[in-house]
């Protein structure tokens, strides 16, 4: 179950899920049984509001883990003519 929010430098308590953002993987569970297959399970994670608006999870070989978001090009766009106003 979750219960604080997926960032190591944060992990603020889950009390409420209004904010911030859950993350769901289907990961593989131990070793193949008898006939070669493996359990599968998924695993859960939350970011907190503020957290959630700058990083996002992500699965790879290593596991989980929590890295940047990526700018999308809106966000660009936005922030340029301010910028250039200065």
């Amino acid at each position: 179950m979750v219960s604080h929010c997926a960032n190591p430098k944060c992990a603020k308590p889950l009390h409420y899920l209004r904010e911030g953002r859950i993350f769901v993987f289907d990961v593989a569970a131990g070793e193949a049984d008898r006939n070669g297959k493996r359990s599968r399970r998924m695993d859960h994670y939350w970011l907190c509001g503020v957290c959630s608006q700058t990083m996002e999870m992500q699965q790879s070989e290593d596991g989980v883990r929590v890295v940047a978001r990526a700018r999308s090009r809106v966000q660009e766009i936005a922030i340029v003519p301010s910028a250039m106003a200065s």
